[in-house]
């Protein structure tokens, strides 16, 4: 067994804490198989279990050279029953612990909370709605770093916390669109080790007002007298030219409730002006809290780059996964489903030595064995 083929047996270690969702009897397949070829299948682009299966077939000489395999490839249906059975919350932590390593080595700077309805997943005749997940995204790094749905009659506002408590924060700057800007949530984040920047808007009414009104009167103050940083932006492309202008403001005044937004610390506000070719030009201002001291440039780096979660995770997901066209609905099939597209998303995104967009590297490991084993390796911190 070459030390490639080792590491990827050595993924399978990671699993070994999972519970089994079958009964004896109907064991034909290693637990530990059945999710390595699966996680294998999803990198080199499989989009459905029959792809899994055929992929697991046609790859089975390779494959058996570090999976023991007692019956063979395991069937469509036995890939679809498992992880339909498969405790989401449990997959989710074995996931975290492989992924703990790479983290740790790489050092996350930033993390992307954000939410994604997977249109398709909803079963009208079982009565279950579309399933909502929200995900946290290493921005700087392009990793996926854990998932969690959010419960029938419930919102995000629930299911971020329980988030970060899979996650580990220390030093990182956690920016959350304005469904997240609770003081629970900010509370959550900075006992967690991390910093919060999140954004403010109408659900928090008086924040909002006393934000707004803190800047109406720090601008029209004389420059000499003035407490905030400036920092001034431009972005060009597909026809469009926007400008964006950053003000922060340090130890802001006049915050009710001030004490209860643990260690809130600057405000921000962001103008933006866009102009797109043949149209009237618009423009928007949003304003953000945070915990860390820091300037107008610094923040504005942190806000654009959240939107990384949607412009590169999300994007991928439907785009280049189909998510939300894939029609897994049986019981916990569509959240374990998603956290292997969200994990091939991040094995593929870390691979620094294939080059091309995410499907050409997806074909490239699906053509060449040691393309796939170099990109495990990677993923697995070695």
């Amino acid at each position: 067994m070459s030390q490639s083929s080792a590491t990827i047996l050595s993924i399978a270690r990671h699993f070994a804490p999972l519970a089994d969702p079958r009964v004896a009897r109907t064991r034909h397949h290693q637990l530990a198989d059945i999710i390595v070829i699966a996680i294998c299948g999803f990198v080199c682009g499989c989009k459905s279990w029959e792809q899994v299966a055929m992929y697991g077939r046609k790859h089975a000489d390779w494959l058996s050279t570090f999976l023991e395999l007692p019956n063979g490839i395991p069937s469509k249906d036995t890939f679809r029953r498992v992880f339909a059975r498969i405790k989401p919350y449990a997959f989710e932590r074995c996931f975290g612990t492989w992924t703990q390593a790479l983290a740790a080595t790489l050092g996350i700077k930033q993390v992307a909370i954000d939410g994604k309805t997977l249109r398709r997943s909803h079963d009208r005749g079982a009565g279950a709605t579309a399933l909502h997940l929200v995900s946290a995204w290493a921005a700087d790094n392009q990793l996926s770093l854990g998932q969690l749905a959010v419960a029938d009659k419930s919102n995000e506002i629930t299911a971020i916390p329980q988030l970060l408590e899979l996650l580990e924060l220390s030093g990182a700057i956690v920016t959350i669109d304005a469904m997240g800007c609770q003081k629970e949530i900010a509370a959550k984040i900075r006992e967690g080790g991390g910093h919060y920047l999140l954004a403010v808007k109408g659900n928090q009414e008086n924040l909002l007002a006393d934000v707004q009104a803190c800047f109406q009167a720090e601008l029209v103050k004389p420059a000499s007298r003035s407490r905030y940083s400036y920092y001034r932006a431009e972005m060009l492309g597909h026809g469009r030219i926007e400008h964006r202008q950053y003000y922060t403001i340090d130890k802001p005044t006049g915050i009710r409730d001030l004490a209860l937004w643990k260690d809130l610390r600057t405000i921000t506000m962001v103008v933006s002006e866009r102009q797109v070719k043949g149209a009237e030009p618009t423009a928007e201002t949003r304003y953000y809290i945070g915990s860390k001291a820091q300037k107008a440039k610094a923040n504005a780096r942190y806000i654009r780059d959240h939107w990384g979660i949607e412009n590169t995770l999300h994007w991928t997901l439907d785009m280049v996964f189909d998510e939300d066209r894939n029609r897994t609905r049986k019981d916990h099939g569509p959240e374990n489903v998603a956290l292997l597209r969200r994990q091939a998303i991040s094995i593929l995104k870390n691979d620094k030595q294939t080059k091309g967009t995410t499907p050409t590297k997806q074909f490239a490991a699906l053509l060449d064995h040691r393309i796939l084993e170099r990109m495990l390796v990677a993923y697995s911190g070695r």
